[in-house]
């Protein structure tokens, strides 16, 4: 289940017992060598690229089960290739938040030839998000891409999520026009979509959301390219009011087609189904020529048949604007195949 966790019910942050932990040598490095997966590795630039991710959603992302998945954390928590925080909740108790630690950041930066202070990389900066009054948002984008993955691993055939940006990779690359919370990528029965994604906590002044259309307008001006915009609410109260203020900001747009928009509500996926999420059929597009009918998400591509396929972002400009890609490539979303040692895990 997507998490919809408020920022007010984060009150502090909850250490963690005392733990012996590998010391950051070089000597305990050459050990990682052996020690860290292709999944391991994997794992830590998932944190590098999202910043922080929980237990539960790591288990989406890349696990069998919640067990296999707590031991081979805790593994690698000791090895210290990530760190690890709880936030502290007013009732029952938040699952533990993992984020990159330095002997992780090292492996990464080695991987990459360079040095971690050329990945940007810095220790109180990382976990300073768990004290960050965004760890909440951060957390929900996160959760609602992991979703997606969720679904993506249950399900045959060619279903995967292709593209993951996070948001400050997306302000790197658009944020001259626009600072979407993520990018992403979706194929599933044949068909594929791209889009932009807008979460909304319900905190943030509709007049406010509804004013960032021009911004995504300009960007398909200036790239060529119409992105669609999906906008995610937690409530149907909430998404009806939203969709009175974008349907007015959009309609005043020059091209308005050259930014298709969808939203959906939390509330409306099924408490009883056994994984809902972003990919049901909760999606209603702005434009009443779409029919008015919610689709799935691999749906919307018949709601905007004028859209073309999607550009690759990992081409060497990034959706047209001609941004040069970031020095660490955003990795797939999508986990590697556990074969041979790693399966045990």
């Amino acid at each position: 289940m997507i998490t919809n966790t408020q920022q007010r019910a984060l009150r502090g942050h909850q250490p963690t017992r005392p733990t012996p932990r590998a010391a950051n040598t070089a000597e305990h490095r050459a050990m990682l060598a052996w020690r860290m997966t292709p999944r391991d590795k994997w794992i830590g630039r998932m944190l590098w690229e999202h910043r922080v991710l929980t237990t539960h959603q790591l288990t989406e992302l890349a696990f069998a089960g919640p067990r296999t998945a707590r031991i081979r954390l805790r593994e690698l928590f000791l090895l210290g290739v990530t760190d690890r925080f709880q936030p502290f909740v007013t009732t029952g108790s938040s699952p533990m938040h993992y984020v990159l630690a330095p002997a992780g950041a090292a492996v990464l930066a080695a991987e990459d030839g360079m040095e971690v202070k050329d990945l940007g990389y810095r220790h109180d900066r990382v976990l300073g998000v768990a004290h960050s009054l965004r760890l909440a948002h951060t957390t929900g984008v996160n959760s609602w891409h992991t979703a997606l993955v969720a679904h993506a691993r249950r399900i045959s055939g060619d279903t995967a999520l292709t593209a993951w940006w996070s948001e400050r990779r997306c302000a790197r690359h658009f944020g001259d026009l626009v600072r979407p919370d993520g990018y992403g990528r979706w194929q599933q029965a044949g068909r594929e979509i791209e889009w932009f994604l807008e979460y909304d906590t319900g905190t943030e002044p509709l007049g406010k959301l509804a004013g960032k259309l021009s911004g995504y307008a300009a960007l398909a001006q200036a790239s060529g390219i119409s992105t669609p915009l999906l906008v995610w609410v937690p409530t149907s109260r909430r998404e009806a009011g939203a969709r009175r203020a974008l349907a007015t900001a959009w309609r005043g747009l020059d091209d308005p087609a050259s930014v298709p928009v969808a939203t959906a509500a939390a509330e409306l996926l099924d408490p009883a189904a056994a994984h809902p999420g972003p990919a049901d059929e909760v999606w209603l597009p702005l434009d009443a020529t779409a029919g008015g009918v919610r689709r799935g998400l691999a749906g919307l591509t018949e709601a905007w048949p004028h859209l073309p396929p999607p550009v690759s972002p990992t081409s060497d400009t990034v959706l047209g604007v001609g941004t040069p890609v970031a020095m660490v490539p955003a990795p797939q979303p999508m986990p590697p195949v556990v074969r041979g040692r790693s399966g045990r895990r």
